[in-house]
């Protein structure tokens, strides 16, 4: 217990108590901020190995109908002269 002052005793001893309980909860605190962080980092993979896909998926579209275009002799952009 602490030292003897001219605060109530029942005071220091819920102070003591609360801090305690404080010091107690700090490990499982720790543990679901952690987990919590792990999730979010996980779903920001996620979404940008989507994001990145889509980007493939984009770029190979282009040159399919780049491709495509040189085949069937067309032109591939709106200031070029067909022939």
């Amino acid at each position: 217990m602490a030292d003897p002052t001219s605060v109530n005793s029942q005071i220091t001893d819920s102070v003591t108590e609360v801090n305690t309980k404080v010091l107690g909860d700090a490990p499982a605190v720790a543990m679901g901020t952690l987990s919590q962080q792990l999730a979010i980092s996980t779903g920001l993979v996620y979404q940008n190995a989507v994001a990145a896909q889509q980007q493939v998926n984009v770029m190979a579209l282009a040159a399919l109908n780049q491709g495509v275009s040189q085949i069937l002799g067309t032109p591939t952009t709106a200031g070029e002269v067909p022939r």
